[in-house]
């Protein structure tokens, strides 16, 4: 089967009526839940997406509470939760949003997972997020590319001092 082209589609979709999109909307949100989440966010939190980040945080931090102290096992919770800001942030489509989750996601990390251990999965999800903050953070403007350096920047000294494997040098900025 055929899909067809974006523009056809959204050409198709303008020449329906209220009913018919409604109805349309309806049947796309009962197929998967990330459909309905985001059919949730533009009509509910589209408005105020940093309210919407902070939503997120707030129901993501009982994972982090409850984050299993063996390797393998925080390491597959600790993917599931960035899969999830992933989702979130993507639903936002602002850069701001996905730098404070990931900041918030970098500063919890420090503070749950057992940063004594030498499980390299653990040590290679928290220097990916790094890498992805520190490339988000260059695609703001300058103002705010100030503000978050900041921040970036405490919370790379942080990680210095808890993390004795974190080669600090190869994340500034």
């Amino acid at each position: 089967m055929k899909t067809e082209k974006l523009s056809e589609i959204k050409k198709e979709l303008r020449s329906l009526n209220h009913e018919q999109l409604v109805e349309i909307t309806l049947r796309l949100t009962k197929y998967k839940k990330d459909n309905k989440e985001f059919l949730n966010y533009v009509l509910y939190n589209a408005d105020d997406p940093l309210g919407y980040g902070e939503e997120v945080k707030a129901a993501l931090l009982e994972e982090f509470q409850t984050l299993k102290k063996y390797d393998y096992r925080s390491a597959k919770e600790l993917r599931k939760i960035l899969r999830s800001i992933s989702k979130h942030a993507k639903y936002t489509g602002t850069v701001e949003v996905e730098i404070e989750l990931l900041l918030w996601f970098c500063r919890n990390y420090l503070v749950h997972v057992d940063t004594r251990s030498n499980y390299k999965p653990l040590q290679t999800i928290f220097v990916r997020q790094l890498e992805k903050l520190r490339k988000q953070i260059l695609k703001l403007h300058e103002d705010l590319q100030f503000d978050y350096s900041t921040e970036f920047d405490g919370l790379l000294n942080e990680a210095d001092e808890r993390l004795r494997w974190l080669d600090k040098k190869q994340f500034e900025m």
